[in-house]
């Protein structure tokens, strides 16, 4: 005799099958009746290193198991810079490569997500890895100022690279570090270098850029609906700010960034242990605000990503 039983499972989890002595119970996942939020991990980035933490994975084998780790705790989406052996940021395209194809191996529909961001790599360089065609890749749509450098994104350079999203059809995320840049990214779509709609991202907390403040985050969220009409959005805090962003992502229907790239730290009083500790923050969190981490296929049907195997159209 066999017992169908439809229980709530996390969504990276398979339907197992259960025996109690001559009783065979077959468990199915059903989804959860809450909102899925995907839960980007930003997993190395491009500033902390090994004196700072021995957690941040720097080596392609490390990045892949601190994907796989983060992926199981409920994140969806992978950010992804690389190093070289010095642990310097790079562009190097074969770098990519292999971490891109060990995540796809050992995290089955993950959203892989490339950095053209420009800490440490030459302009010339940032978009040398997008012919591999990852599902998505960041792109910020101006140039804003960084503690200690300008952060360099001239109106030419992020037309050429919305021209190769565009045209390879790579999903980008439109970085927002200043209020600028989400009119900037309108601008790209009404000349047709970016197809809408966007998925973009306030990032907060970078000194000289913008500032933790809730009222600034409404005021964005406020304009979004009429400069890109059915955007989705992630927020994303650095250092101690990761969790409130957090919060306010998770309380406004938005989607969370976490990871070792914005915050080392898990709390105050110790550094954070893995990628993975900090997804799984997120993760239990999103029961407070009525939703849940959201699986792969949640996160390309919110994102209008093609199902992994489905050819890109």
């Amino acid at each position: 005799m066999t017992v169908y039983v439809v229980v709530t499972f996390s969504p990276h989890l398979f339907s197992p099958c259960l025996r109690l002595g001559g009783l065979s119970f077959r468990v199915f996942a059903s989804p959860p009746m809450t909102n899925p939020c995907i839960i980007t991990v930003a997993i190395t980035g491009s500033l902390p290193c090994k004196k700072d933490t021995p957690a941040v994975p720097v080596t392609p084998a490390e990045q892949i198991e601190s994907t796989h780790e983060a992926f199981e705790a409920g994140a969806s989406l992978v950010h992804i810079h690389v190093r070289d052996a010095d642990e310097v940021p790079s562009s190097d395209p074969a770098l990519f490569a292999v971490v891109g194809e060990g995540i796809r191996k050992h995290c089955p529909g993950m959203i892989i997500q490339y950095s053209t961001g420009g800490r440490g790599r030459a302009m010339d360089e940032r978009g040398g890895m997008l012919h591999l065609e990852p599902d998505m890749a960041s792109l910020a749509t101006g140039s804003v100022n960084f503690p200690t450098m300008i952060y360099e994104n001239p109106p030419d350079f992020v037309d050429g690279l919305a021209t190769i999203m565009r045209d390879r059809k790579i999903k980008p995320e439109i970085e927002i570090f200043d209020a600028a840049m989400m009119y900037a990214a309108a601008d790209l779509v009404k000349r047709g270098l970016l197809i809408a709609p966007l998925h973009v991202q306030f990032v907060m907390g970078i000194k000289n850029a913008l500032p933790v403040r809730e009222s600034i985050l409404d005021f964005l969220l406020s304009e979004l609906p009429e400069v890109l009409p059915e955007a989705t959005w992630t927020a994303a805090g650095t250092g101690r700010h990761q969790l409130t962003l957090n919060h306010w992502a998770l309380s406004r229907g938005g989607h969370c960034r976490t990871g070792l790239e914005d915050n080392i730290r898990f709390d105050a009083d110790r550094l954070a242990t893995s990628n993975g500790e900090l997804v799984a923050r997120v993760a239990a969190m999103c029961a407070d605000y009525d939703r849940h981490p959201a699986s792969p296929s949640e996160a390309r049907a919110i994102l209008g990503l093609p199902s992994v195997g489905v050819s890109r159209v």
